[in-house]
Parts: structure tokens; sequence; C-alpha cells
């Protein structure tokens, strides 16, 4: 099974720089990536070792990452 990698890199590949330098000048910003880099990297492993958890708490999980996406994407277009 192929697994998506959803890095904020891959995902807003043209924003690039920009997240970039919000994570060097803005400690807001490089918080909400450094949040979402680690529950992107806990889906992603619990789906490459196929990790037994409950469908609740998986999709909690990427909830999670899909608010903190949000929140750091209205900042990369403010």
């Amino acid at each position: 099974m192929a697994i998506d990698h959803h890095d904020l890199a891959h995902e807003f590949s043209e924003h690039r720089e920009k997240i970039h330098l919000l994570k060097m000048e803005n400690a807001h910003f490089a918080k909400l990536f450094d949040e979402y880099d680690a529950l992107t990297k806990e889906v992603e492993r619990l789906e490459s070792e196929r990790i037994p958890v409950g469908d609740e708490v998986f999709e909690d999980l990427k909830k999670q990452r899909l608010l903190l996406k949000d929140q750091l994407y209205a900042m990369l277009i403010a």
C-alpha cells in the first residue's frame, strides 16, 4: 500500500520559500508547523506499519492535522 506524504512542502509546494521564512521568523508558525509535522509522521507511521487503531482515533488525528493545515495555510496567504 502506497502512503501519501502530507508534509507541508508537498501540500503547498508553491509556498516553499514562505514556509521556510515563516519557520525562521514566526514562533507561532514554527510551533504549528512542528505540531503538523509530528501528526503527519504519526498518521503515516500508523498507516505504513498497519498498527491497529480504532477508526475514531485515526480520524481524530487526521482532523487535528487538517485544522493545523488550515491554520498554517491562512498564515501563508496572509
